[in-house]
């Protein structure tokens, strides 16, 4: 089996790519409530980690975790977010792929590890209020309260960042290990994968 991407496999991205933007934007929700928006992007990589792993047994291919990751990103920006977002998605999502190919898309630890930090690239959002602060909060003054805007303002700073990538690292492993349980349970039986 070639590790180069052919047609079927970027359709394959194309549909997990619909699936993980869903999964984004549903829970990402809870980030509207100020005082969940410090573990939204933990809770996005704890529910992702099932579709996630299924979808690197199903494409264990080059460039198709970078491309899956990186889809997102890019959609932000196209709807308003800083290009910041997608330096800082590209960043991450380069060293995912990098973990993923180095375990030769079979190990889980390696796969693990690269969904942990597919999902930091996810943090790219908040992590504009620290670089890009005059600009994002320019964006967000445009689809939220000014109440809301202040107490979000509040919340990101440096050491709460800091929690924030070290609960999504860590949810993401989690995420992972029930993606893990849940892909050998249903979908190996079934013969999907």
């Amino acid at each position: 089996m070639s590790n180069n991407l052919e047609i079927k496999d970027l359709i394959t991205i194309g549909i997990f790519s619909v699936i993980y933007i869903f999964i984004i934007f549903v829970v990402g929700m809870l980030g509207t409530i100020p005082i969940l928006f410090l573990f939204y992007p933990a809770f996005i990589a704890l529910v992702a980690g099932i579709v996630i792993m299924l979808f690197m047994a199903k494409v264990p291919k080059k460039w198709a975790l970078f491309i899956l990751a990186t889809i997102p990103a890019i959609l932000f920006v196209i709807f308003g977010h800083t290009y910041f977002l997608l330096i800082h998605a590209i960043l991450f999502n380069l060293i995912a792929e990098f973990i993923f190919r180095k375990g030769e898309f079979k190990s889980f630890k390696h796969n693990a590890i690269a969904y942990a930090f597919m999902s930091l690239s996810g943090l790219g959002g908040p992590m504009q209020m620290l670089f890009v602060r005059d600009k994002y909060f320019e964006i967000l003054s445009q689809a939220a309260s000014e109440e809301y805007i202040l107490l979000v303002e509040r919340l990101i700073t440096y050491p709460n960042m800091l929690i924030m990538y070290l609960l999504t690292f860590v949810a993401a492993i989690a995420g992972a290990f029930i993606g893990k349980k849940i892909l050998k349970k249903h979908f190996v039986k079934a013969g999907i994968i």
